[in-house]
């Protein structure tokens, strides 16, 4: 049984930016990375591990030596549309940022911009940058490499990564249009959010370690995920490889995460200049056309509307943002253990229990 707890949307993120300094980043690298953090952890249901929760993780990362959190920002080539980057195994987050800032430079200059970035670590959702560059005017697109835990079509171990995309886009109606999506049907988190809510999970997300299909979480923790559209997903996950850490001269397939002192992880960061092709309102307008047909779609059965890439995740943060945001009762436990340790006098300040069914 999983229960709930809505704290504060500041004092979370106060919490989560001094909790980043005392375990060694700078103050303007903590609020780079507490402020993804936070943002993931507002747009996305709490199953999916991309938000706070992960600060135990990096505790452990770093005491371990697996991630440098005062590692160089090294520009290795460039050229005026171009660049590739050696994060020298720092946090991903953060250098995921700054090549998207580079890239969106850029884009102001070419039209394009696009930064490739190497010997990185896992950085968060690949909506946090995409949405950088659509907060520039910009469309953005972020991706990158993971550790290996998706089968090729028709094996049944790993050998690419979820290796998620993000595409961000303005538009005028109050939100981006954002796709984030992990090439994997699902990931390993909402199987264990499954698993400890004693749910059982649809027969398309993992396989057994023998390679069996199965619907229990329990048993498919051990096992390989599989792909969006069945081999379909595989492929996109295999050119992202390509696209990140091949090009790169990085890890890709079974190397991400097989050396716990270099986890060799890829990103590629593209900004594109809306402004090159047309004025940005009228983009906008244009943007908005296009979800008004998309909406004005006859519905099927069971369905009360259609949204557009983003929509849903930007009613849960207003919402999160107005009542609270929920937290699983041991993470914000743990949280607030991890702040003992790590000597942090913030305070989480929690508002009650989580009632909304809609996470």
């Amino acid at each position: 049984m999983i229960t709930l707890t809505a704290v504060t949307r500041e004092s979370l993120h106060r919490f989560v930016v001094d909790t980043l300094e005392a375990m060694g980043l700078g103050r303007e690298d903590a609020e780079i990375f507490g402020g993804a953090l936070l943002f993931s952890e507002l747009r996305f249901h709490p199953g999916h591990g991309q938000g706070v929760k992960r600060l135990r993780k990096y505790r452990e990362r770093i005491s371990q030596g697996e991630v440098d959190p005062a590692a160089d920002w090294e520009i290795v080539k460039e050229s005026p549309a171009l660049a590739l980057v050696n994060a020298h195994n720092g946090i991903g987050t953060v250098a995921a940022n700054r090549a998207m800032n580079l890239a969106i430079q850029k884009a102001k200059v070419c039209g394009v911009g696009q930064v490739v970035v190497r010997d990185s670590t896992h950085f968060g959702s690949s909506a946090v940058h995409a949405a950088l560059a659509a907060d520039a005017g910009c469309i953005g697109v972020a991706y990158t490499n993971a550790g290996p835990e998706m089968a090729p079509w028709g094996a049944r171990e790993g050998a690419v990564g979820t290796n998620p995309w993000g595409i961000a886009a303005p538009t005028g109606l109050g939100f981006h249009a954002i796709l984030d999506i992990a090439l994997t049907t699902a990931g390993k988190g909402m199987m264990r959010w499954h698993g400890e809510a004693g749910l059982s999970m649809p027969r398309d997300w993992a396989l057994t370690p023998e390679g069996e299909e199965t619907d229990d979480p329990h048993a498919a923790m051990a096992g390989a995920l599989l792909g969006i559209g069945t081999y379909k997903g595989y492929g996109l996950a295999f050119m992202t490889d390509v696209l990140t850490g091949v090009i790169a001269g990085g890890g890709y397939g079974l190397t991400p995460y097989a050396d716990p002192r270099r986890l060799d992880v890829s990103h590629s960061l593209t900004a594109i200049d809306i402004e090159w092709f047309m004025p940005l309102s009228e983009f906008r307008r244009r943007m908005d056309d296009f979800a008004a047909m998309v909406k004005s779609r006859a519905l099927r059965p069971g369905f009360a509307e259609v949204l557009i890439p983003g929509e849903q995740e930007a009613r849960r943060v207003a919402r999160k943002s107005a009542v609270g945001v929920p937290l699983e009762t041991g993470v914000l436990e743990d949280l607030r253990a991890l702040g003992a340790e790590l000597g942090v006098g913030t305070e989480i300040v929690a508002v009650g229990p989580w009632e909304d069914t809609r996470l």
